[in-house]
């Protein structure tokens, strides 16, 4: 008999509550440091808007790297860098948010990248962050997921592939289909953070255009 998922937290102090022992109990897998492996780190950076938690997504702007994919505040990690310092500088310089590391709950696996990165996704539960400032060079527009929309069973979608794999589209809006990566790392979150279930994420297929 499969019990009931637990509640979604209903306030960003609840949300910090409720996962800071998943997080604890989770030992996330890491990507070997290896030739030609280049490391990334991104935030999943979980506020409050008019008191509904909520995880923030951005898309990328219309140029460079991932030209108008949707994604998480992140980027490399700069020489002599770690991932939760990396993550939370990329989240200042791209959205204007200021985190400090008390603020940061945990880690989710390594996602190795196809365009050749090692992306550390870092679990933020941002408190008094300041204002949202997105620099137009990186970032196009932000946008604000409520945890309850993640957890929906229609937000995961899994389609069918001719080489019998298959495909997951994170549905949480209807103009928001976001893939892996960052669709992974998402659905990781959900699956650890908010419903407390054991989830792996490496194997996850990457449409063409992620590769780049």
């Amino acid at each position: 008999m499969t019990s009931d998922p637990p509640p979604v937290p209903e306030s960003l102090s609840a949300f910090r509550m409720a996962v800071r022992d998943r997080l604890n109990a989770f030992t996330p897998t890491t990507v070997d440091h290896t030739p030609g492996i280049r490391r990334a780190a991104v935030v999943v950076c979980v506020l409050e808007r008019e008191g509904v938690p909520g995880v923030v997504v951005i898309r990328r702007a219309y140029r460079g790297r991932n030209a108008g994919q949707w994604g998480l505040p992140g980027g490399s990690l700069d020489e002599g860098e770690t991932p939760v310092r990396a993550a939370l500088r990329e989240l200042h310089e791209e959205i204007g948010l200021r985190v400090d590391t008390g603020d940061v709950l945990g880690r989710l696996d390594d996602f190795p990248a196809a365009s050749g990165f090692a992306i550390t996704p870092i679990v933020v539960a941002a408190t008094d962050p300041g204002p949202i400032a997105p620099n137009p060079d990186e970032v196009h527009s932000v946008h604000f997921v409520e945890l309850e929309r993640l957890v929906a069973p229609d937000a995961a979608r899994w389609v069918p592939q001719l080489d019998g794999g298959r495909l997951l589209q994170l549905r949480l809006r209807e103009d928001m289909v976001i893939h892996a990566p960052t669709g992974a790392m998402l659905w990781q979150f959900r699956e650890v953070v908010l419903l407390g279930r054991e989830a792996r994420v490496a194997g996850f297929l990457q449409p063409d255009w992620t590769h780049r």
